[in-house]
C-alpha cells in the first residue's frame, strides 16, 4: 500500500464503496480504510436495491469490495483514528499506525443506532427486532407486530407498519396515552393500544414470541418494531471540527446535496450525513459524492497544468531551460538531416547559410558537405559542443566550413542581408516573440537568397505522436507567409506538408510539417516582414 492517493474513503459499506468505485473508474487512486462494523451486519437480507434484493448484506459489499479492487482501488481492514489537513489534502492515521495521504476524503462511516433500554430488545436486533418497514415489512408481513412507542412518532409507526399487517399492536412504552382524535383513528384502523412499559422480551428457541408488561402480562408478538434514535459515527470527522447535529430523527453531519461539508475536501455520504437513507440511498449518495470530489479534483488538476504550463512557455525555450534537456540525454536528437532542409535546399547553389537552433549539428553538417559555408548558432552551449565534436568527426574539409556560435537571437540578431539560406527547423516560441524572430531571420536574407522556415503544423496537435501539447507555439506556413511583404518577397511554398511518423504505441500515423520557402527580390536589402508593434 502507497501513503499518496486521491481520496480516501473511511468507511467500506455501501456508499463508501459505491463512491470508491465510482472514483476508480475515474482513474483515481483510492484507498477505502474500512473497520469492518456495519450497521446493517445483523440482518439476514438487505431489500429495496434494484437487481439486488434479497441479497445477504455481507455478500452485497463483498462484491462490492471485488467492483473496487477490479478497477484498481485499494480496500484495507483498519480503522481510521483522525484525519489532519495537510496543505492541500490530509493525512489519515489508522488504528494499526500507519498513516495514508489524501488529497480528499470521503467519510461514509454510517451510524450507530441508539436502542430503548429493554432485556434482551439489543440481542434480536435486525432480526425480528426491527426499525424499517421498507427494509423488513414484507418479511413480517401479516404477523403480530408490535409498535414499541417511545416518543411521539410511535402512533405514525403503528399506522405505517398497518399497511403490511392486520395484526398491529401499540406498545405504549413509556408515552402518554393517545388524545381522543388519534385513539379514535387507531381504533379505526384496527389497532389495539396496550399499556406499558414493556419489561422484557419473550424469546422461545431463537425466536421471538411476545413481550412481557411491567405488570407481567405477555403480549404474543413475532416481531417488535423500535424507534432507535440513529446518531452519525463521526469519530475521524471530529479531528477535522465537524460533528452530528440533530435531525429529528437522529443526529447526522450537515452538508450539501453532493456531501461536501464545511471543511474544504471532505465529503460525507451514506448513515453519517443521512440517518434514514437505506442501503440504496447510501450507495447512490456515494456515487453523488464521488462525481462531485471528482470535478473538484479535476478543476484542481486544471489550475496545476495551467501553472505547469505557464511555467513551461516561460522557461523552456530559455538557455537553462535548454541546457537541462540536452543533460539529460546523450543525443537529444536523431542525427539526421531534418527531412524539410534535405528537400528545399538539395539543389540551391552553395553559399553562406544560417542554421537557427542548430542542435546537435545535424543540419549544419549536411550543408557544409555540400559546400555552404555555416554559421550554426544555438542558445544552448552543450548543444553546440556536441555539434562541434560531430563536425570535427566529419573531418577538417567539413569541420572548417562551419562557424558555431552560442546566441539568443532574440537579443543578438544576425546581420542583415548576410546569408543567402537562412533555415529555421521548428523554432517554437509564443506568438509575439516569434513573428518578432522570424522578422529578423528574414531581413538576414540576402538579395536573392532563401528563407526557409518549419514548424509543427497545428494540426499535429491532434495526433497521438505529439508528445509537448501548446497551441500557442504552433503556426501554419500561410500565418508566416502573411507576415512577409509581397513586393520583397516571393513565396514558393506555403503548405503543410506530411511526413510518416510512428507514435508511442508503435502506431503510424502523419505528421504535417508546416513549411515555408521563400525568395526575397528586394536589392534594397529593407525587412521583408512587417510585425504589428514590433
Amino acid at each position: 500500500m502507497d501513503d499518496r492517493y486521491d481520496v480516501v474513503v473511511v468507511g467500506g459499506g455501501a456508499a463508501g464503496l459505491s463512491g470508491a468505485l465510482a472514483l476508480a473508474r475515474a482513474r483515481r487512486r483510492v484507498l477505502v480504510v474500512d473497520a469492518g462494523r456495519p450497521r446493517n451486519a445483523p440482518a439476514g437480507q438487505a431489500h429495496n436495491f434494484l437487481t439486488r434484493d434479497g441479497v445477504a448484506p455481507a455478500r452485497l459489499l463483498a462484491v462490492g469490495r471485488d467492483e473496487v479492487t477490479g478497477y484498481g482501488g485499494e480496500v484495507v481492514d483498519a480503522t481510521a483514528e483522525e484525519a489532519t489537513r495537510d496543505g492541500d489534502g490530509f493525512v489519515v492515521r489508522l488504528g494499526d499506525g500507519r498513516a495514508v495521504r489524501a488529497r480528499r476524503l470521503l467519510v461514509t462511516t454510517g451510524c450507530v443506532d441508539e436502542l430503548p433500554d429493554v432485556p434482551g430488545l439489543a440481542g434480536r436486533w435486525g432480526r425480528d427486532v426491527l426499525h424499517c418497514p421498507y427494509c423488513h415489512g414484507w418479511e413480517v408481513r401479516d404477523r403480530r407486530i408490535g409498535v414499541l412507542a417511545t416518543g411521539a412518532a410511535g402512533v405514525a409507526q403503528a399506522h405505517l407498519w398497518r399497511q403490511w399487517s392486520p395484526h398491529v399492536t401499540l406498545l405504549l412504552h413509556d408515552v402518554a396515552a393517545p388524545g381522543d382524535e388519534e385513539a379514535e383513528r387507531l381504533a379505526a384502523r384496527q389497532i389495539p393500544v396496550v399499556d406499558g412499559p414493556v419489561a422484557a422480551l419473550e424469546v422461545t428457541g431463537d425466536a421471538l414470541t411476545g413481550v412481557r408488561l411491567a405488570d407481567g402480562e405477555v403480549i404474543g408478538l413475532d416481531a417488535l418494531v423500535v424507534a432507535s434514535r440513529a446518531v452519525a459515527s463521526a469519530g475521524v470527522l471530529a479531528s477535522l471540527g465537524l460533528a452530528p447535529v440533530d435531525a429529528g430523527a437522529g443526529a447526522q453531519v450537515p452538508a450539501d446535496a453532493s456531501g461536501a461539508t464545511a471543511v474544504p475536501g471532505v465529503w460525507v455520504a451514506g448513515n453519517v450525513a443521512d440517518v434514514r437513507a437505506q442501503v440504496i440511498t447510501a450507495a447512490a449518495a456515494g456515487s453523488t459524492a464521488a462525481a462531485a470530489i471528482n470535478a473538484d479534483l479535476v478543476a484542481a488538476d486544471t489550475d496545476a497544468a495551467v501553472r505547469r504550463h505557464r511555467h513551461d512557455l516561460a522557461t523552456m525555450f530559455e538557455r537553462e531551460g535548454w541546457e537541462q534537456r540536452y543533460g539529460q540525454r546523450p543525443a537529444l536528437w536523431s542525427g539526421r538531416v531534418n527531412p524539410q532542409l534535405a528537400a528545399e535546399a538539395g539543389d540551391l547553389a552553395p553559399g553562406r547559410a544560417l542554421d537557427v537552433g542548430c542542435g546537435e549539428g545535424a543540419d549544419a553538417l549536411w550543408l557544409a558537405r555540400r559546400g555552404w559555408r555555416v554559421t550554426a548558432v544555438d542558445i544552448a552551449g552543450t548543444a553546440l559542443r556536441r555539434a562541434a565534436a560531430h563536425a570535427a568527426e566529419a573531418g577538417e574539409a567539413v569541420a572548417d566550413r562551419i562557424t558555431f556560435q552560442r546566441a539568443d537571437l532574440r537579443e543578438q540578431p544576425p546581420a542583415a542581408g548576410g546569408y543567402d539560406l537562412v533555415s529555421a527547423q521548428f523554432m517554437h516560441l509564443p506568438g509575439v516573440q516569434r513573428r518578432r524572430l522570424f522578422a529578423r531571420l528574414a531581413d538576414a536574407v540576402a538579395p536573392g537568397g532563401t528563407l526557409l522556415i518549419v514548424g509543427h503544423d497545428p494540426a499535429d496537435l491532434r495526433d497521438t505522436a505529439h508528445r509537448a501539447h501548446f497551441p500557442e507555439l504552433m503556426y501554419t506556413a500561410r500565418e508566416v507567409a502573411a507576415d512577409l511583404d509581397p513586393g520583397r518577397w516571393e513565396v514558393l511554398v506555403a503548405e503543410a506538408r506530411p511526413r510518416a511518423v510512428v507514435d508511442h504505441d508503435g502506431r503510424d500515423v502523419t505528421h504535417h510539417d508546416a513549411v515555408l520557402v521563400a525568395r526575397r527580390r528586394d536589392p534594397a536589402g529593407a525587412p521583408g516582414v512587417a510585425v504589428a508593434g514590433g
